[in-house]
């Protein structure tokens, strides 16, 4: 198990997490952060991080999402198809990634060759935040135009828009997909997903900055402040809260073991901590273990090393015309590769000339998929480096020769 963490400072955590045995008379088991990696590949501050059964991804400010293999240990290299803020990163299984950024688009990803199967220009604003379905059919995302969108990826179409009096930051679908919450500020909007519609609002005392549902029915609220709040999405009641950190909760993650459920909590005043939750969420969890990085954490993610669920998948094998798909995309000739390299940017990317997508019958989300895409493919962090300084020099020696 691997505590993951971005910050400000553009630093990557990790931090494996040990469960030693239980010595003689101690009631439970002691479980120590470790510090195992700090990695510097962004440019800017970190925004986002999600985590596949062997991979680890990072969005930061620079536009780029950064790729690390966790069973290696090494960085494998960066996405560079956004010209935007990345703001949010989902994995569904462990074939598929999902982005979302400020240009406004949804990008698709093979996580396994790492190309781009699908570019939708989503929101006229930034997308904020997205959330798949537990069957990998819907998606839903927000963005600054004040829309909630729905997306059918079975159909690969805009399913739905539905339009709110604020742009929300934050929507998540609970754990059988049958609601799913929309935030706005300091106000928690539950939709049931039967008939669309709101259910009750939850309000926290400050604006919330994270959300992850414990059970179909119960949500932990973190905010701009010390406190965790545990609420009941059908009475709308406070169960319980805690204070958790000396400052604002940045970012939760909750997942289950055998024999525990856990939550962790990262924070502003750079703390990471992991908590035993009750069967009782009236009754306030304890704290198995915590780490410091001294740091402005930013974002969080749990790597849990184990063979993910084959549930895992993102569609039934049955189902078909998936934006989505389980099979692989089209091979691509070696003269179409050598086609689509070109320089932009200071980068040496791949320009998709003919996107890389499935049958545009089977897949036809609205937008702006037919245009090439713009660097889909992965750059190594060496390479780009090394083109980034070629290019400054040439532009240097440019200058030069105007002056003369």
């Amino acid at each position: 198990m691997e505590l993951v963490a971005g910050c400000y400072e553009q630093v990557l955590f990790g931090f494996a997490v040990h469960l030693e045995p239980k010595a003689s008379g101690d009631q439970e088991q002691k479980w120590t952060p470790v510090a195992d990696f700090t990695h510097h590949a962004h440019t800017a501050s970190l925004s986002a991080v999600a985590v596949s059964s062997r991979f680890v991804v990072t969005g930061s400010k620079d536009e780029t999402i950064h790729i690390y293999d966790m069973k290696k240990k090494i960085d494998h290299g960066a996405l560079v198809h956004h010209n935007g803020t990345i703001t949010c990163l989902k994995f569904h299984g462990n074939r598929h990634l999902i982005s979302g950024a400020e240009d406004g688009l949804i990008c698709v990803w093979d996580a396994k060759k790492w190309e781009c199967l699908k570019s939708i220009k989503a929101h006229k604003g930034h997308v904020t935040f997205l959330s798949i379905h537990p069957s990998g059919k819907l998606a839903l995302s927000v963005g600054t135009d004040k829309t909630l969108r729905t997306w059918n990826l079975v159909e690969g179409r805009s399913a739905f828009i539905k339009n709110i009096k604020q742009n929300a930051h934050i929507v998540e679908w609970s754990p059988r997909g049958e609601k799913y919450v929309v935030v706005i500020l300091n106000k928690i909007d539950v939709y049931q997903l039967d008939t669309a519609s709101i259910s009750g609002t939850i309000t926290n005392e400050k604006r919330v900055s994270s959300v992850t549902f414990l059970s179909e029915s119960v949500l932990a609220v973190a905010g701009d402040e010390e406190v965790v709040r545990f609420f009941d999405c059908d009475s709308l009641m406070c169960l319980s809260e805690f204070k958790a950190h000396e400052n604002r909760v940045k970012d939760m993650v909750s997942f289950e073991t055998p024999e525990h459920h856990i939550i962790v909590t990262a924070s502003s005043d750079g703390s990471i901590k992991m908590w035993k939750l009750k069967e009782d969420k009236g009754v306030s969890p304890s704290l198995l273990c915590e780490v410091n990085t001294n740091a402005r954490l930013t974002c969080l993610g749990v790597w849990l090393d184990r063979v993910t669920d084959t549930k895992g998948s993102l569609l039934p094998a049955d189902t078909k015309g998936s934006l989505l798909p389980a099979v692989e995309p089209s091979p691509v000739s070696k003269q179409e590769q050598s086609k689509r390299k070109k320089k932009e940017s200071g980068r040496e990317v791949q320009e998709e000339e003919r996107h890389l997508k499935p049958d545009t019958k089977k897949c036809g989300l609205t937008g702006d998929s037919n245009k090439p895409t713009k660097g889909s493919s992965l750059v190594s962090t060496k390479k780009r480096k090394t083109v980034e300084m070629l290019e400054k020099k040439k532009s240097k020696r440019k200058k030069i020769r105007m002056m003369q």
